[in-house]
């Protein structure tokens, strides 16, 4: 029987992941905004994801068909509601992104999506509440703070330059 570890990501969502028959640990984290991740990492080292491939709702639900379902998609739900209203999420900053090479206060995001900019992580490091002069870069992740709607609007904002 496969042993399933579900670890609470506080703002996140929850990792979900087990170890694999043939020596990797296989998961799938769920994002507060819906989102869901599945990895694959080294058993011995489960936060060194080898690969990660994000899923659309659509996608996520037709990989569930594929395998047939199971009693982690009725845990997913009931995980979902523990911080009712907020999530969290670590946003990259493409190249192509309309905000690569400038300010932090020229997205608005905070008036734009509702959601509030709280770090910005380069290079390994972490930059706390950074100003509105604070000049974001491609490669960066963007840590946002919001509803679950304002965070993927946060998300398309970055990406494509427009919330919807």
């Amino acid at each position: 029987m496969v042993k399933l570890d579900e670890t609470a990501l506080p703002g996140v969502g929850m990792r979900y992941d087990f170890d694999g028959r043939f020596g990797k640990r296989v998961g799938v984290i769920t994002h507060r905004d819906g989102r869901r991740e599945l990895f694959v990492s080294r058993r011995d080292d489960p936060d060194a994801c080898a690969e990660t491939i994000t899923l659309s709702d659509e996608e996520a639900a037709v990989v569930a068909d594929l395998l047939g379902g199971s009693t982690v998609t009725r845990r997913l739900g009931q995980a979902m509601q523990d911080i009712e209203g907020l999530a969290m999420d670590w946003l990259p900053l493409s190249p192509a992104s309309p905000f690569a090479g400038q300010a932090v206060g020229a997205s608005r995001m905070r008036t734009r999506t509702g959601t509030s900019i709280v770090a910005v992580m380069r290079g390994g490091q972490a930059i706390p509440a950074p100003g509105p002069e604070y000049v974001l870069e491609a490669g960066d992740t963007v840590v946002v703070v919001g509803t679950p709607e304002g965070v993927r609007r946060a998300a398309e904002l970055l990406d494509m330059g427009k919330a919807p």
